[in-house]
């Protein structure tokens, strides 16, 4: 810092994946971006921790490499409801797995690499529409992206806070020292929650809570599912548990004069979709788009356009959440007709052209109502 404050074309309030990413696809653009955050790296959060096959080649796209070193690599999704129990590999590619906190100085350093200055323990805040950095130092710069969580500051400054709708459900997250017994990342379905395992190392895995009740925690819910239990046979865990909010929230706008938002301050999807960190790896290469055209409206519509799928796939898997007969028909229909979950996950994963991923859904739709 000088004593004349900070000066930068970009500065990107919160230091995680989405405000890392945004940076580096900046400077790719020839900016000069100043990335600032209250805490030190690496920052953990909640999460299931698989990385899709489109995460990954996104993460090319902004010269980020993800090895099979990092994690452990997973083909495919499998979902198991009971009885039931219907799987299908990627269309191409496959996923890895890999530590929150892994991922997170990985991307850390990529940003370093990329010449960006990089505060940590530096929270800013905006006074009368500036950005101050702690001390009361004067930020001045072209742009402020907001990258600040789903609790964004930045959001309320902004006043783009106003959202169409919003639905919240809780995430409790632990890590468990077993070898993986699964090459897929595993979705179990059960009454009011779903349980994801994901392998994240040769004698590690991620198991991730999701559901509507705050109070529910792991150590309660795992004997809900005593295949699962089973298989992991009184492992050790080797992380405490840790909690996130999964929020569903749209919002009506993302930019306002030369502030945009990305990742989940600019809105996001509910976790059982495992999208948020695609999502905003999507967004950061749009922006940095927008940001190099000196045009924020078309990160705009980019945004708009980047939502549609994977709300898409959030309000169908919610939907059976919600109703245990309709989840019932649902796993059943997909389990008679794995061709339709294939064409689902290749939906999920951005595979599937707009024509056949309208035509699958309503191929989908139509054979769980008459099933």
């Amino acid at each position: 810092m000088t004593m004349g404050g900070i000066r930068t074309d970009v500065v990107i309030i919160g230091g995680g994946p989405a405000g890392l990413a945004a940076a580096i696809a900046a400077r790719r653009k020839g900016l000069s971006v100043t990335v600032a955050d209250g805490m030190r790296p690496p920052i953990d959060k909640a999460c299931g921790e698989g990385l899709m096959p489109d995460s990954l080649r996104v993460l090319g796209q902004l010269g980020v490499p993800v090895s099979e070193a990092l994690g452990h690599p997973f083909r495919g999704i499998r979902f198991l409801h009971g009885d039931v129990n219907v799987e299908s590999s990627f269309p191409t590619g496959a996923g890895i797995g890999v530590r929150r906190k892994v991922m997170h100085q990985l991307l850390v350093t990529c940003a370093e690499d990329a010449g960006v200055r990089l505060l940590w323990g530096t929270p800013i805040t905006v006074v009368d529409g500036k950005p101050m950095a702690v001390g009361g130092e004067s930020v001045r710069a072209r742009w402020i992206v907001g990258a600040d969580g789903a609790a964004s500051r930045v959001r309320i400054w902004a006043r783009l806070d106003d959202h169409d709708r919003q639905s919240i459900r809780y995430g409790f997250r632990r890590h468990y020292r077993v070898a993986p017994w699964t090459d897929c990342m595993e979705l179990y379905w059960g009454t009011g929650c779903q349980i994801y395992v994901t392998p994240v190392g040769s004698q590690e895995v991620c198991i991730a809570l999701i559901s509507r009740d705050p109070h529910l925690r792991l150590d309660a819910a795992l004997p809900r599912f005593p295949f699962l239990l089973d298989r992991l046979g009184g492992a050790p865990p080797t992380s405490a548990e840790r909690s996130a909010v999964s929020a569903s929230r749209r919002l009506r706008s993302v930019v306002r004069g030369n502030v945009a938002l990305i990742g989940d301050a600019s809105g996001s999807v509910d976790a059982i979709t495992g999208e948020g960190l695609c999502l905003a790896f999507h967004q950061a290469l749009c922006l940095a788009e927008a940001l190099g055209r000196e045009d924020l409206s078309s990160y705009a519509s980019a945004h708009q356009r980047l939502m549609r799928r994977p709300a898409f796939m959030a309000d169908f898997l919610l939907l059976i959440d919600r109703f245990p007969a309709l989840r019932a028909r649902a796993l059943l229909t997909l389990a008679a007709k794995p061709h339709l979950f294939s064409r689902l996950l290749a939906m999920h994963v951005g595979a599937l052209a707009p024509p056949r991923f309208a035509a699958t859904a309503i191929a989908l739709g139509w054979s769980v109502l008459s099933a």
